[in-house]
């Protein structure tokens, strides 16, 4: 994610302009020069973390008995295919603005997928919890997480469209639309729901926090999200200056955008993973909760 950042952040989409090839050659590594070193570097990331995903799914096939797991590794190969494919689209299509957007919220997606194989193999994950949550508080922490989520995924679209249109229509693209324009249609919303997100996250936060401070699989993601929303609102703030403000113009990007627009989305898509982590564990100390631990 990281590396697909600093692609668009560079303005490298079309570095390297055809896919699946790289300059004709499938294995051949080109000159890592100017944007070819983040483009490329970024197909060669993702060739080797979707080889990875093949090995966990064997892995899991053969030593895991629990068949929705194997169902769950098998999907995030699928989910990694699928995620190289718009990829290659988005080379192949000349960074249609759209299927940008679907490549950066699928990548958090699998990387959320790929946190909670993490958690559903942990050593706690297979023993029972030893306290649990009444239905009468558990069933509205998990209504509020799934409003936090669909926030967050309604930010993340957000955010995505914004840098794509704006890298592909507006001031450092084609100029095709004016600045004020993007601005309003994606950035204002995208501030206008990051407040909702936040004030989620601290109500969420803060009910975990004081209600099940016992509970350290509870207590940890809660304690992660409140000290991420504050870095995360630092960077948006900083990314709004370094884009909008002072970088409206620049024809090229600078340090400090490049910097604070990936850190804002390394952060983002470790929100998402701890909220997605956080909801997964209510549900599992659920008082009446399906076992799922070992079958």
């Amino acid at each position: 994610m990281l590396a697909g950042g600093l692609v668009t952040s560079n303005n490298a989409g079309l570095s390297v302009p055809d896919w699946p090839t790289t300059q004709g050659s499938l294995w051949k590594i080109p000159p890592m020069i100017g944007g070819v070193k983040y483009e490329h570097g970024h197909r060669m990331i993702a060739e080797f973390l979707g080889l990875l995903t093949i090995v966990v799914a064997i892995w899991t096939w053969f030593v895991d008995k629990r068949r929705w797991m194997r169902v769950l590794t098998c999907g995030a190969v699928l989910g990694v295919i699928f995620q190289g494919v718009l990829g290659g689209l988005t080379v192949l299509k000349l960074l249609p603005p759209a299927i940008s957007t679907a490549h950066a919220v699928v990548g958090q997606t699998m990387f959320c997928v790929l946190a909670a194989i993490a958690v559903f193999t942990g050593k706690s994950w297979l023993q029972e919890p030893i306290e649990r949550i009444v239905p009468q508080e558990s069933r509205p922490l998990i209504r509020h997480l799934w409003t936090l989520l669909g926030f967050l995924y309604l930010q993340l679209i957000l955010g995505a469209a914004f840098r794509h249109v704006w890298t592909k229509l507006g001031p450092v693209g084609a100029e095709r639309w004016p600045a004020k324009k993007i601005i309003h249609m994606f950035l204002y919303p995208h501030i206008l729901n990051a407040l909702i997100v936040a004030g989620l996250i601290i109500y969420v936060g803060m009910w975990v926090l004081t209600r099940y401070r016992k509970m350290p699989q509870l207590r940890r993601p809660a304690h992660l999200l409140t000290i991420l929303l504050v870095l995360q609102l630092m960077l948006g703030f900083a990314a709004y200056i370094t884009r909008v403000v002072y970088g409206v113009n620049e024809l090229q990007p600078t340090f400090g955008l490049v910097a604070t627009t990936v850190s804002h989305i390394g952060i983002g898509a470790l929100i998402l993973a701890f909220t997605i982590i956080l909801l997964i564990q209510v549900y599992r100390h659920s008082a009446g909760a399906d076992r799922v631990t070992t079958a």
